[in-house]
């Protein structure tokens, strides 16, 4: 089993009417590099893929140096911090985080540069997997996916632009329809929802079953939050 970061919402962002300046080449490249490392995976058969995910995704108790049986890993234990930002576990997983990070990631990259984003990008990332491993230290599950990384930017986001609409497709019944949400609305409700069951996961074994990594989501969103204006969010205005 593996914990999967993934920004999972009942609703789903279409776009948004926020124009950029710049060509988001880093958020294409982003993409792109995930899209890649998918269909690597899906080269693997199932035993390759657990080996892959034990060698390159987050295992709590190997950081912690306190899994039962701890066999040489071909990757070092910090740099899966960002290896593990690559790694999805469906379709599913990876769609819907690619998603949120073309809705959102370019108007980041715009007000912070490429340079400053992609360290910005990354840095989220492996603070969000530091958050989970606090929470699950001696957890044997791997953690994977990227939306850690791209809760920073949605972090980021809601602070620069909460009055910015987001075109959402929203489940009503057998019906499905589109409303326009600020994103203040849009993005606050995922991190309270995130953090909501961030604290009811921390009543569940941290070895039992796989799941969804909460904690790397909220704490992903408040280190984008506080390192996004460190680095220039709001410098250009």
């Amino acid at each position: 089993m593996s914990q999967f970061c993934q920004t999972e919402t009942p609703v789903v962002p279409l776009r948004d009417n926020n124009p950029t300046t710049i060509t988001p080449y880093v958020n294409y490249g982003l993409i792109a590099a995930n899209i890649a490392v998918f269909i690597y995976q899906l080269s693997l058969n199932r035993q390759e893929l657990q080996e892959f995910f034990r060698s390159a995704a987050v295992v709590p108790c190997q950081i912690s140096n306190t899994c039962p049986q701890i066999s040489a890993q071909p990757i070092p234990e910090w740099l899966t911090l960002f290896t593990s930002q690559f790694l999805h576990g469906g379709f599913l997983h990876i769609a819907g985080n690619m998603l949120f990070l073309w809705v959102f990631g370019n108007n980041i990259e715009d007000r912070l540069g490429h340079i400053k984003f992609l360290f910005f990008y990354l840095t989220c990332g492996a603070l969000a997997a530091l958050a989970q491993w606090f929470f699950s230290q001696n957890s044997p599950i791997p953690a994977l996916g990227a939306s850690g990384a791209i809760a920073g930017v949605l972090g980021a986001y809601i602070l620069r632009f909460p009055r910015a609409q987001v075109l959402t497709l929203v489940p009503l019944g057998f019906f499905i329809t589109t409303i326009r949400i600020p994103a203040m609305f849009f993005l606050g409700f995922w991190f309270v929802q995130q953090a909501f069951y961030g604290i009811a996961s921390l009543q569940a074994p941290s070895s039992v079953g796989g799941g969804v990594a909460y904690w790397a989501h909220a704490g992903g969103f408040v280190f984008g939050a506080i390192l996004a204006p460190l680095l220039g969010l709001y410098k250009r205005d």
